[in-house]
């Protein structure tokens, strides 16, 4: 009856649609904001591995090996960030009344389905990025942003997703920008180490491609929320007590001596917290976003972070703080665009905006 009522008054169509349009578009900020925020997640993660103790580690005194300062080194900042991270998780899921949520959720199916994805997405995914951005820089982030792409080819065979024409497009254009970036790497210019961080970049975006699947069907049944808070707790605590370990047991060193410094180091720290806030407001902001204006269009708007990523770095850490290599050629930057563009057409069909936007006219009118 409400609904008749409704449909039957122009002034009241008008206000609905336009309701709907501004929520949709708050929806549309709240996405871009999460690629904004992971570029920040990237940011401060390798200042934080560039001061205090890290500079130590990092020196040609270390003692360390070249496995150990490429591999463990990695896990740890990766296993600080995300430690830092599921504090951050926990600490506001208890604030907001939903730690028992979780508690209880996390011993579910779907939460131990969220489990697994987490310690693909965060050991794996996330050491593998860390490699690749202390190896070849910012240039990695574009690359880790082929995850979406990942994603729908392994979605197609794992879940018998539909895989169309036009996604089959996006995914070309995404490979084409990632070909793109790697031939910066053939150079005489480029730094040694180029090449390998752009294939770890690669490892990155196969694993949250594989996360990506996988929690699809967790958050399905799961409040976002409260997948968030597991997904960062999985991820903190799976780091730090198998590929630090691993790694220590390989390289020979106290691990766990160097974790303990890690976090004690006050120079690095902070930036590591601002790094783990930031990663946790990237997933509350994308899940967020989706809700409010489509997942199609939200990650697409979260896939804005192949941008932000070297953006935010060459500003944190080149211009603000002065540390060369941060700096990307202009191929580059036009490759990180066109994957947006890539992303941004395996998630939805670009003219359904126009159709959605006519159709809220007629409707209107």
């Amino acid at each position: 009856m409400a609904q008749t009522l409704v449909m039957g008054n122009p002034a009241a169509v008008a206000a609905k649609n336009k309701l709907a349009a501004d929520f949709r578009k708050k929806g549309i900020i709240i996405a871009l904001l999460s690629g904004l925020l992971y570029g920040f997640y990237t940011a401060f993660m390798t200042l934080g591995m560039s001061l205090g103790i890290w500079v130590e580690w990092y020196g040609e005194n270390s003692g360390l090996s070249a496995f150990a300062v490429m591999f463990l080194l990695s896990a740890i900042g990766a296993a600080t960030t995300d430690t830092c991270s599921a504090i951050w998780a926990m600490s506001i899921a208890k604030a907001r009344g939903r730690f028992g949520d979780f508690v209880r959720c996390i011993k579910t199916k779907p939460g131990l389905v969220m489990v697994a994805a987490a310690v693909i997405g965060g050991p794996l995914a996330s050491t593998a990025y860390v490699v690749g951005l202390q190896q070849a820089g910012s240039i990695v982030v574009p690359i880790s942003a082929l995850c979406p792409a990942v994603g729908a080819i392994l979605g197609k065979f794992l879940f018998k997703q539909q895989l169309n024409a036009r996604m089959m497009l996006g995914i070309s254009i995404c490979f084409f920008a990632s070909f793109l970036i790697g031939s910066t790497g053939l150079g005489e210019d480029a730094p040694a180490n180029l090449l390998v961080g752009i294939l770890f970049g690669f490892i990155a975006a196969i694993c949250w491609g594989i996360e990506g699947c996988v929690c699809g069907y967790g958050t399905s049944m799961i409040d976002p929320e409260v997948g968030i808070t597991i997904r960062q707790v999985t991820a903190g605590v799976s780091n730090l007590i198998i590929l630090v370990p691993l790694f220590g047991i390989i390289s020979g060193v106290d691990a766990f001596g160097m974790v303990a410094q890690s976090f004690t180091d006050m120079n690095a720290l902070p930036w590591f917290i601002l790094a783990g806030l930031s990663a946790y407001l990237t997933f509350m902001f994308w899940y967020k976003g989706n809700a409010m204006s489509g997942a199609a269009l939200g990650m697409s708007c979260n896939g804005t972070f192949s941008f932000w990523g070297p953006f935010c770095c060459w500003i944190v850490l080149g211009v603000l703080f002065g540390f060369e290599g941060w700096s990307m050629p202009p191929i580059a930057w036009a490759a990180a665009v066109i994957m947006v563009i890539g992303i941004f057409i395996i998630a939805m069909n670009p003219m359904d905006l126009f159709k959605k936007k006519n159709g809220g006219a007629h409707e209107a009118a």
